[in-house]
């Protein structure tokens, strides 16, 4: 089971969320949260596998909550709102999110996309990827880069394999499909992964593709 935690200062969506995640059969609701500070210290609790969190929420929002989440390691975040503003979509990549999905997706579109997080994939909505891809391919990288903004060139303690991982990124296979294309598990596919992602000093999958592409892996 895919543990999920809500965090929406709207009682009314957070049940929604609910009863549509309910239904998928491998997905189970822990917990929720109606701002992100709360959002916080259930997430410290309650170990979810996914936060399914939102931008704007009292006292600390859901970009903030998100950073912390993701720096302590507690879970993956994907950000689930009404807004598709610019500030929101690369803020959130910035702190670390999985994923970027609208609230008007599809309930299929939104069951895939825990999944996919869960599974370590990265999601973004298809209303915001060309600008987002544009964004970080501006000069100074100045989208929803990572750590240490885009990247410019190649670690020199890439391994052949993470290079391969990398290209594969770049491709922008899923860890399964990276998995299939090496022979590896996925399970590996996944560590790989996190790796690459740590030594290219990024927290982001798409701000990966995006160095495979610099550095002609892709």
């Amino acid at each position: 089971m895919i543990r999920v935690l809500l965090a929406d200062d709207h009682a009314a969506i957070r049940a929604g969320l609910r009863m549509l995640l309910a239904t998928a059969g491998d997905i189970e609701v822990i917990g929720e949260a109606g701002d992100g500070a709360v959002a916080v210290t259930n997430t410290r609790a309650l170990r979810p596998d996914v936060v399914l969190m939102d931008v704007r929420m009292p006292g600390i929002d859901g970009v903030t909550a998100t950073r912390q989440i993701v720096e302590e390691g507690l879970a993956e975040v994907l950000v689930l709102t009404t807004f598709d503003l610019d500030e929101y979509v690369f803020g959130a990549l910035r702190a670390g999110a999985a994923g970027f999905l609208l609230k008007t997706a599809e309930a299929t579109a939104l069951v895939d996309a825990v999944r996919h997080v869960a599974a370590g994939d990265g999601v973004v909505a298809p209303e915001v990827t060309r600008r987002l891809i544009a964004k970080l391919a501006e000069p100074d990288g100045s989208g929803a880069g990572g750590r240490g903004g885009r990247v410019r060139s190649l670690p020199a303690d890439l391994t052949p394999r993470e290079r391969d991982v990398l290209a594969g990124l770049g491709s922008g296979l899923s860890n399964a499909e990276l998995a299939a294309e090496l022979v590896i598990s996925e399970a590996t596919a996944k560590t790989h992964v996190s790796r690459v992602l740590a030594k290219l000093g990024v927290t982001s999958r798409v701000q990966a593709a995006i160095a495979a592409r610099d550095a002609g892996l892709a």
